[in-house]
């Protein structure tokens, strides 16, 4: 459980002194509709067959491959949304992890809706035929299906779009692993109580090359911070619930377990580890659980290059 945390309101997160505070990553008022996007045909990939029927992704080629982390910070003064203090902890220890794992980082601090959509744009335009995956973290306000640029919201499946197989051919049949940490609504989960008692005695040649077809919209991992409807809350001193668990786990396991069970054993840490702790009793005792939704086809491992 944390400290006990300044009183505050959804509405207004500036923390007035230094105590660590509990906050959610939410804007004051509802999105707008996104337009719906067409769909186009499954892309075609070239896999040996032993590769296209494995249980576990290859992840022996020369690169890990690029990961992209984006940490909004501050907003325009137009947007009503308050400054994401604590967030610079996240951005810095996901930026250490994933270095670890021996991805190629880029941080990226306070972008704009479109800088966001540009820079992910970039990343799929590029040639991912070395790499064994890509990554990305996006850290801002947000809504369900939103997030916040510094200036405005765009929709989460535009950024996703891009890296479909069938408009990243370098990247189909690879992981992609999204990780968000932002609010995916205005309600607080209340939690439930529980009694919890202590346990007491209780073929050698390799197959030729062959033509499959892939779904484009598979090999994608998205990992939010909440459930759907929820705020998400971060520490103003030492970053949000869902980043400090994460981090915590793949400095522990990531040499070890494959990233579906390491995502189980975050939202493990985030659901009995962590409980908002304020003056405000509409604010206080409130829990959290984050959501991974996988289209992944096999198992993930993170073994050292």
């Amino acid at each position: 459980m944390e400290q006990p945390m300044s009183p505050e309101s959804p509405q207004n997160h500036d923390v007035a002194d230094a105590k660590p505070v509990s906050e959610t990553d939410a804007f004051p008022f509802g999105p707008g509709k996104s337009k719906p996007h067409s769909t186009k045909p499954v892309a075609s990939t070239i896999q040996t067959t032993s590769e296209f029927y494995s249980h576990v992704y290859k992840m022996n080629y020369p690169n890990r491959g690029k990961a992209i982390i984006i940490n909004n910070k501050t907003f325009n003064p137009n947007t009503g949304l308050n400054e994401r203090n604590g967030t610079d902890q996240d951005a810095s220890a996901l930026c250490c992890r994933l270095s670890e794992l021996d991805f190629d980082v880029d941080l990226h601090h306070n972008l704009k809706a479109e800088e966001i959509k540009n820079t992910l744009k970039k990343a799929a335009d590029s040639d991912h035929r070395d790499n064994d995956c890509f990554a990305c973290a996006i850290l801002s306000h947000g809504e369900d299906g939103f997030l916040w640029g510094i200036d405005r919201m765009i929709p989460i499946n535009d950024l996703m779009e891009p890296f479909k197989g069938n408009k990243c051919l370098s990247l189909a049949g690879k992981p992609k692993i999204f990780f968000i940490q932002a609010c995916r609504g205005t309600k607080f989960d209340e939690g439930v109580d529980m009694n919890v008692a202590d346990a007491k005695g209780f073929m050698d040649v390799e197959p030729q090359f062959s033509l499959q077809k892939i779904p484009s919209e598979s090999d994608f991992l998205i990992a939010y911070s909440v459930v759907p409807g929820y705020y998400s809350w971060r520490n103003s001193t030492n970053g949000s619930w869902f980043v400090q668990a994460l981090s915590e786990v793949l400095m522990k396991h990531a040499q070890t377990l494959d990233l579906l069970t390491m995502m189980t054993r975050v939202n493990q840490i985030v659901a009995n580890k962590f409980q908002s702790n304020t003056s405000n009793p509409d604010m206080s005792e409130k829990k959290q659980i984050p959501c991974v939704t996988s289209m992944l086809t096999k198992e993930v491992y993170f073994k050292s290059k």
